[in-house]
């Protein structure tokens, strides 16, 4: 075992109890550590893990590991043990940088007795800084898959002149061969399981883009039923009726359809039949000549001929007219008009798309809707689910609304609490993905944290079935409530790691192991699979 550049004395007939770990204690860390990574939990975890043992054990308090990139050009760390993240960021270092640079590029071992009198210790994380008056001993082992060096694994410990240096050192190297054979395992079933990935969402989206459109979202299975009738339909001139109820996304569909078929050159119209009077709404769908009513100043082209070569959406067209519902009616039927005002047959080339969220069966049967229309309209209809019956889509939406009203207000919300997600899947959703995403919209306006909490989202959502509450609940019942909110945060964020929670929330393991206790959660359920 070789050490560059730095020396160091180790101490003279060093007796077992001066050595901090005996070869037997080494061997139960070996072992522990050989447990740890048969687990086969995910990478960052099982590092954090071994690094447990060796603080806990072996008296390595603070340590990392970091990892040559692919491309070879810079060391990442990919775990660090007891160092906060506002420490790690933006760390990088070059191959044959600093101490642990050099070990990676030698692939020899190196050791600093004392790193304040090792002028080649770059102190990266600041150290000196921090704990101006700890002197710490540096050992840093390379991580090696055969001959190839591919990072570098450091730990530290408080300055002991008693302590073996060269017994850490092998012990660590040991260590290191274990973990070198961990991680290039876990590169190539990743190399693998990326390309298998690759090549199955290339069969895939050869297959669902012909039927999924751009501007929809959601892959629940009433939904693909959806993509299934649009591909169907869009190239044909068929009338489509599109049925929902209101904020479904009807107006979505019908672009859909327009921009799918041969007509996605011509005009995309859209005339909002329930916002119009009887008067207004002829005016606004056939034109209207000079004159023909007060206020008819000069000619106007109605929404049928500016439609002319493309596609014309009445939106909720179960509120016209009875009046309004006979000159439709022939347009449908043989695709002629008159505006208002004039005896001039036009003729117009336009698809109809039409929508409603009311039941026309029960329309028709009252004599509000005219069957023979009703019958015209219907020839293909799509029926969209309410957000109610689609809830595999939730989650999908709100992280599209996120990303989209995050990017709008400049914000970096990167992800939605489980507690706000449980309240999203709770609710029953009257106002379906509108409502949603104006409820996405004022969380992430609210969100301060990069986090959207349960109570970012609106009152509505915030029932006691929802949040987990019975009525307003005590004091003491919010603060569990509140306590449970942030714990689980960190268990996710640390993948259900313990101690890697507690170092996150600054408190010690034995706390947040009695707090877990205590609100009754299952760390286990947080770890990658």
């Amino acid at each position: 075992m070789e050490i560059t550049g730095m020396t160091h004395t180790p101490p003279q007939d060093p007796t077992p109890s001066s050595a901090h770990h005996t070869a037997d204690e080494g061997l139960r860390i070996l072992y522990r550590i050989c447990e740890i990574l048969a687990a086969g939990k995910y990478q960052k975890q099982t590092l954090a893990e071994v690094f447990d043992v060796l603080d806990v054990e072996g008296g390595m308090f603070r340590g990392t590991i970091v990892l040559l990139s692919p491309d070879g050009s810079e060391l990442t760390i990919e775990v660090a043990h007891n160092f906060s993240a506002a420490e790690l960021k933006a760390v990088r270092y070059q191959p044959g940088e600093g101490i642990t640079g050099r070990v990676v590029q030698t692939g020899r071992l190196a050791i600093v007795p004392r790193i304040s009198q090792e002028p080649a210790f770059l102190d990266r994380l600041q150290r000196r800084k921090r704990w101006p008056n700890e002197e710490l001993s540096f050992l840093c082992v390379p991580i090696s898959v055969g001959s190839q060096v591919i990072g570098a694994l450091s730990a530290e410990r408080p300055f002991d002149p008693a302590v073996d240096l060269d017994r850490d050192g092998r012990l660590l190297s040991i260590v290191a061969s274990m973990i070198a054979h961990d991680v290039h395992f876990r590169r190539s079933a990743a190399a693998d399981r990326q390309a298998l990935e690759a090549e199955n969402t290339r069969l895939r989206s050869e297959l669902e883009d012909r039927w999924r459109p751009e501007n929809i979202i959601g892959n629940s299975g009433v939904m693909r039923e959806v993509y299934r009738s649009i591909h169907q339909v869009a190239a044909s001139d068929t009338t489509v009726l599109i049925r929902g109820e209101s904020g479904t996304g009807k107006e979505l569909v019908a672009h859909a359809l327009h921009y799918a078929s041969p007509r996605a050159g011509g005009a995309f119209i859209k005339v909002n039949c329930a916002a119009l009077s009887e008067n207004l709404l002829e005016s606004e769908l056939f034109g209207h000549e000079k004159g023909a009513f007060t206020g008819a100043i000069a000619t106007r082209k109605g929404r049928l001929e500016e439609a002319d070569g493309g596609t014309l959406f009445l939106d909720e067209i179960g509120d016209f007219s009875p009046t309004t519902q006979v000159k439709l009616l022939r347009v449908l039927q043989d695709r002629q008009f008159e505006r208002v005002g004039s005896n001039q047959v036009r003729k117009t080339n336009v698809r109809i798309l039409c929508a409603t969220n009311r039941n026309l069966e029960e329309a028709v049967e009252a004599g509000q809707f005219r069957q023979d229309l009703y019958y015209r309209i219907n020839v293909f209809p799509i029926f969209l689910p309410p957000l109610r019956e689609r809830k595999d889509d939730i989650l999908l939406l709100a992280d599209f609304f996120v990303e989209r009203y995050a990017r709008q207000m400049n914000k970096d919300v990167r992800r939605i609490s489980t507690p706000a997600i449980n309240m999203m899947f709770a609710y029953h959703w009257p106002g379906n993905v509108r409502e949603l995403e104006n409820s996405i919209e004022r969380a992430v306006l609210l969100s301060t944290d990069g986090v959207i909490h349960g109570h970012h989202l609106p009152p509505t959502l915030q029932t006691s079935d929802a949040s987990g509450t019975a009525g307003e609940g005590s004091f003491e019942d919010r603060v569990a409530l509140f306590e449970r909110d942030i714990i689980v945060d960190a268990l996710k964020r640390s993948e259900g790691n313990m101690a890697a929670a507690a170092r996150d929330l600054k408190t010690t393991p034995r706390i947040l192991r009695y707090k877990i206790a205590q609100l009754n959660l299952d760390p286990a359920r947080y770890q990658r699979k």
